[in-house]
C-alpha cells in the first residue's frame, strides 16, 4: 500500500513538473509583455520590472495608420466563414458515406482517405494557378470558398465515424414515419451529432486562426492581412524589432484560442472520443 501510495505522488510530481516546463515559455512571454523593452532579455524571471502596459498600447495602435483591431477583425471573418463552410460541406458528404447506400461507396471513401496523405505543398501550385486565373488573389475568397467543397477528408472522416455510431433503427424509425433521406439528417442525425459539430469548429477555428503561410500567400494588402499576418510586422530584419509590441499582441492572439477551447472542452473530447471508438 505505501509503495503504491509513493509511486502516486511521484507520478503527480513528475506531471506538475512536466507541466511547469511546458507552460514556462507561455508565462515567460506574458512577463514579456509587461516589460520594458530593453529588460525583456535581460530579465530571466517572469515578474516584470517595472510593470508597465505600453507594449499593449503601442501593440494595439498598429502600424501605417491601421490598428491591430483591424487585423483581429479580418481574422475574425476568415474563421467564422471556415468554420461554417467546413461544417456544412463536411457533415454532408460524411451523411452520405456512413447512412446513405450507393455504388462504389467504399472506394469513394477510400479515395477521400487518401487525399489526407496528400502533402499540401502537392497541389500549392496548382491551386495558386486556379486562383490566380480566377481573380481572387489578395482576397478572402482563396481562404474561404474551399471549405464549403469539402476539401478537408479529416473532418469528413470524423463525421463519418460519429454518424456509423448513431444506432440504426434511427433511419428505420423515420422511413416509418414518411422521413426522407434530407428529413432524417436535418431532425434526427444533424442534432445528434452536436458533439463532432463542435469539434470541427474548434479544430477549424484553431488551423484557420493559426494560419500563416497559406494567408501570407494569398493576401498582399496589408489592409487585408490577418493577426498571424500582423505579428510577423513587428519584427524587423534590420535589428528595429518591436518585441514588446509583439509579445503583448501574441498574448492577445491567444486569448481567442484559449477561450474557446475552455468553453467547449467538454464536446471536444466527446466529439473526439466518439469518432474513434464507434464505427
Amino acid at each position: 500500500m505505501k509503495k503504491r501510495h509513493i509511486s502516486t505522488i511521484l507520478f503527480h510530481s513528475l506531471v506538475v513538473l512536466f507541466g511547469c516546463f511546458m507552460i514556462y515559455p507561455l508565462a515567460w512571454m506574458l512577463s514579456a509583455s509587461f516589460s520594458e523593452q530593453t529588460q525583456i532579455f535581460q530579465n530571466p524571471g517572469l515578474i516584470p520590472n517595472p510593470f508597465i502596459l505600453l507594449n499593449y498600447v503601442i501593440g494595439w495602435s498598429g502600424m501605417s495608420g491601421i490598428t491591430f483591431g483591424a487585423f483581429f477583425l479580418n481574422s475574425f471573418t476568415i474563421v467564422m466563414f471556415v468554420m461554417v463552410g467546413s461544417v456544412f460541406s463536411s457533415i454532408l458528404a460524411a451523411y452520405a458515406f456512413a447512412r446513405i447506400n450507393f455504388k462504389m461507396r467504399a472506394v469513394w471513401f477510400t479515395l477521400m482517405l487518401g487525399t489526407m496523405m496528400l502533402p499540401m505543398h502537392v497541389r500549392l501550385i496548382p491551386q495558386y494557378i486556379v486562383f490566380n486565373n480566377l481573380g481572387w488573389i489578395n482576397t478572402f475568397l482563396p481562404l474561404i470558398v474551399p471549405a464549403f467543397l469539402g476539401v478537408n477528408g479529416f473532418f469528413i472522416f470524423l463525421f463519418t465515424q460519429y454518424m456509423r455510431g448513431l444506432p440504426k433503427e434511427l433511419d428505420q424509425a423515420a422511413d416509418v414515419d414518411g422521413c426522407g433521406p434530407f428529413r432524417l439528417f436535418w431532425y434526427i442525425i444533424m442534432p445528434l451529432s452536436v458533439p463532432a459539430i463542435v469539434t470541427v469548429c474548434i479544430f477549424s477555428f484553431i488551423w484557420t486562426w493559426n494560419d500563416f503561410f497559406t494567408q501570407m500567400l494569398y493576401l498582399t494588402d496589408m489592409r487585408k492581412f490577418t493577426v498571424a499576418l500582423a505579428l510577423r510586422m513587428f519584427i524587423d530584419s534590420q535589428g528595429q524589432s518591436s518585441w514588446g509590441a509583439l509579445f503583448a499582441m501574441s498574448i492577445l492572439s491567444l486569448a481567442p484560442l484559449f477561450f474557446m477551447f475552455i468553453a467547449f472542452q467538454k464536446y471536444l473530447v466527446e466529439g473526439i472520443t466518439a469518432g474513434s471508438i464507434k464505427g
